[in-house]
């Protein structure tokens, strides 16, 4: 057995979640290996039968947390009622302040429910999962959070020689991150996320270059959780702002592709006033799996194969009016300021003349959308630029509009010609 330092241990504790009734076996020997390691631990019971509970903490206090009360949880209905006891567990396990990790095992409903309480958690507190549902499509349990799911090979029904082996390293690796945490960062820099798609790297390339002595910069993949995944940051207080110059994810959330981020994107703005500098990266296009996968209603469009994994599809002057009208409604509830650049040269690497998705119409339709609507003001300034988005003058205004909203004050640099509104 590792001899871990935890002499930390009664102040945080590991927390051992899930039903109870069902699971209570191996639950018990998740609290087993986490004693044996001398962690204190908390056992919490989700279960909605209403059955006694073995746990530290019964069911009815979890419920309770609900909007609604208990009464909410406790009903005929099993999916409403894990749906309820998700929400109760998400707002439950926000309130522990002895928390210093958490863990469960389950199948498909145990999963759900535990996940939604670990996804709530700030990013850096460990979460371990043991699921059957871990290979797989993980995106719904996961979300835009640092949870660990291990798959537990054999149904999590009962302790044999497989299930003891998954579920006691399931309980050191989080013993292990509990009581190893990782030094505080000493980083003095903000920290700013950014967005960045294939086809608007050069763009976000050039602009960490530019701002690499100013900045520490967290760059996230638009692909649906990566906007996700900034805005959860941004939410927690460990964003000092964002340059989004990928916002392609709203085009899928629009016109129906699979890398949504949901009609949530840039909500986090209108919650907090952070300085937000933003842009219309890759919205020429929704994207979808290989070419099989595309929807019959849409085998007619243009598409780009842009490899056997992904399938690109212009999007229409109407659809870019409609993108148009969703961002300037966000814009126009961000709390903080705003600068939002337009590239009138392209959105995207295919976006631009001699290039499969060059099409002038749908970026006016795009352009002008945005600018009827948005609201300007003092510090509420929409940018229109003769630039394609991945030109480095673009990416220049970009870091000026940047240096000109950050929480700090800094040289600042010469704005490249643009017209303002």
């Amino acid at each position: 057995m590792f001899d871990f330092p935890v002499a930390a241990s009664s102040a945080r504790a590991a927390y051992v979640a899930g039903t109870f009734d069902t699971k209570a076996r191996e639950l018990f020997y998740l609290r087993q290996c986490l004693d044996k390691l001398g962690l204190r631990v908390v056992t919490v019971d989700l279960a909605t039968s209403g059955k006694p509970s073995p746990a530290s903490v019964h069911p009815r206090e979890v419920a309770r947390h609900h909007p609604e009360g208990e009464a909410a949880v406790f009903s005929s209905d099993r999916g409403s009622a894990v749906t309820a006891m998700a929400l109760a567990f998400e707002r439950f396990i926000a309130t522990r302040r002895d928390l210093g990790g958490l863990i469960s095992a389950g199948g498909s409903g145990g999963t759900t429910l535990a996940t939604q309480g670990m996804r709530a958690l700030p990013v850096g507190i460990p979460k371990v999962m043991v699921s059957t549902m871990a290979s797989g499509d993980t995106r719904p349990y996961v979300g835009p959070s640092d949870i660990c799911m291990m798959y537990s090979v054999t149904d999590v029904q009962g302790i044999n020689r497989i299930s003891e082996k998954v579920l006691a390293n399931a309980a050191h690796a989080l013993a292990g991150m509990i009581a190893h945490p990782p030094p505080q960062s000493q980083a003095t820099k903000p920290a700013i996320g950014l967005t960045m798609f294939g086809v608007t790297t050069p763009c976000v390339q050039a602009v960490t270059k530019a701002l690499g002595d100013e900045v520490d910069a967290l760059v996230f993949h638009a692909t649906g959780v990566g906007g996700q995944s900034m805005e959860k940051l941004a939410d927690s207080g460990l964003l000092a702002g964002v340059i989004d110059v990928s916002t392609t994810e709203i085009a899928d959330q629009i016109v129906g592709g699979v890398l949504s981020a949901g009609p949530g994107r840039l909500d986090v703005f209108a919650r907090h006033a952070l300085p937000y500098v933003g842009s219309c990266g890759a919205l020429d296009m929704v994207n979808f799996g290989g070419w099989d996968t595309v929807p019959e209603r849409f085998r007619g469009r243009r598409l780009v194969r842009h490899n056997p994994n992904v399938t690109l599809m212009r999007t229409t002057p109407d659809e870019c009016r409609r993108i148009g009208d969703f961002l300037a409604a966000k814009l126009n509830a961000m709390r903080g300021p705003v600068r939002f650049l337009i590239p009138e040269g392209g959105v995207s690497a295919i976006d631009a003349p001699g290039q499969p998705f060059h099409d002038p119409e749908a970026d006016r339709a795009l352009f002008t959308a945005i600018e009827q609507q948005f609201r300007g003001g003092s510090d509420r300034q929409l940018l229109k630029l003769p630039h394609h988005i991945n030109d480095e003058a673009f990416a220049l205004a970009l870091v000026a509009a940047w240096r000109e909203v950050a929480p700090h004050t800094v040289r600042p640099l010469e704005r490249p010609h643009a017209t303002h509104r």
